[in-house]
């Protein structure tokens, strides 16, 4: 019979313990998002509860107010959050700042924070590259559809397309970054960008009665195909901004999916946001539980988008896809 010393069973005893005690602790997770908990959310909260990590998650609902990121800065620090998950432009910059701002006080840079939705985290210099964020502290995901992808997409609906509508907000860096991204990529392609500001001047979130204006403004320069760029604002208005895009005739284009299933967008091209929110999760978990430093992930990308149309918007405007393209879309009747 085989026996073992008494310090290899202090050994055996001691590595026993320790898995219990790491085994035992609770991860804490903060969630900031800007438009409350929305699919990006729950795919990351699904993603966290699939894995088996011990943790507890707690969302901050910033209700569009970006002049609670302070108080999500603070939140992070007072509950010793061993990581910080946080959704869109706007949110990312308030929590970590800039490249330029790894100094700054202001801005979480001892706790692992995970970016997600950011519409372009290089353009707004969250991260330096694909390879790495450049910030040891800093991971993150990365979804956007290219602008070009959205173009050639629309081209492809319809062969005659050549005068592209945009609305933007200034008081979200993500929807000036789109406006700016298009603005390259449009006349490339043989494109004409019409964009307007929803409020000119104003630095604080539009009023939206405004949209139905710009709608109007956007109809009488000739634009057909609208598309709603990253905007928290449009999206949280969405309803408005569909209803008053078809009653001027003008398709819209979104990377919102819940719009063309919900809110009588007429095409959506887009990674889905629950799968976002588990390549969220996935980078988290590399951190907690595999002991990844933040700094040395790659920013990890979504490259599956899916095509929706809403094909009562489509008869509704009398503008139905071609069948090449229904080969590939999914189309929804609402």
């Amino acid at each position: 019979m085989k026996t073992f010393s008494g310090k290899v069973i202090l050994w055996i005893l001691a590595c026993a313990l320790c898995a219990a005690v790491q085994a035992g602790e609770k991860k804490r997770i903060l969630g900031v998002f800007y438009e409350g908990c929305e699919e990006t959310c729950r795919g990351f909260k699904a993603g966290i509860a699939d894995s088996g990590l011990d943790a507890e998650i707690t969302i901050l609902d910033l209700k569009l107010d970006k002049s609670r990121l302070p108080e999500a800065v603070r939140m992070a620090r007072d509950m010793k959050a061993d990581l910080v998950v946080v959704h869109g432009t706007t949110g990312t910059l308030g929590i970590i700042g800039t490249i330029d701002d790894r100094d700054d006080p202001r801005f979480l840079h001892d706790i692992p924070v995970v970016f997600t939705v950011v519409a372009n985290p290089f353009d707004s210099r969250i991260a330096q590259s694909f390879e790495r964020s450049g910030r040891p502290n800093v991971a993150g995901t990365f979804n956007r559809v290219p602008e070009a992808l959205n173009i050639d997409i629309i081209r492809k609906y319809d062969p005659d397309f050549k005068k592209l509508g945009l609305l933007y907000n200034s008081n979200e860096k993500n929807s000036v970054l789109t406006m700016q991204a298009l603005s390259k990529a449009a006349p490339k392609m043989g494109v004409e960008l019409v964009a307007l500001e929803v409020a000119p001047g104003n630095s604080n979130s539009p009023d939206p009665a405004l949209i139905p204006v710009r709608m109007r403004e956007l109809k009488d320069k000739g634009v057909k195909w609208l598309y709603l760029g990253s905007s928290s604002f449009l999206h949280v208005n969405g309803k408005v901004f569909t209803a008053s895009a078809i009653e001027n005739g003008i398709a819209v284009v979104s990377p919102y999916e819940d719009l063309v299933r919900e809110q009588r967008a007429l095409l959506s091209i887009a990674a889905r946001l629950g799968s976002v929110g588990r390549l969220a999760a996935d980078q988290a978990l590399k951190i907690l539980r595999d002991g990844a430093k933040p700094g040395d992930l790659p920013i990890v990308r979504a490259t599956n988008f899916a095509y929706v149309v809403n094909m009562d918007v489509a008869r509704q405007l009398n503008r139905f896809p071609p069948f090449s393209f229904l080969q590939v879309a999914e189309t929804i009747k609402k």
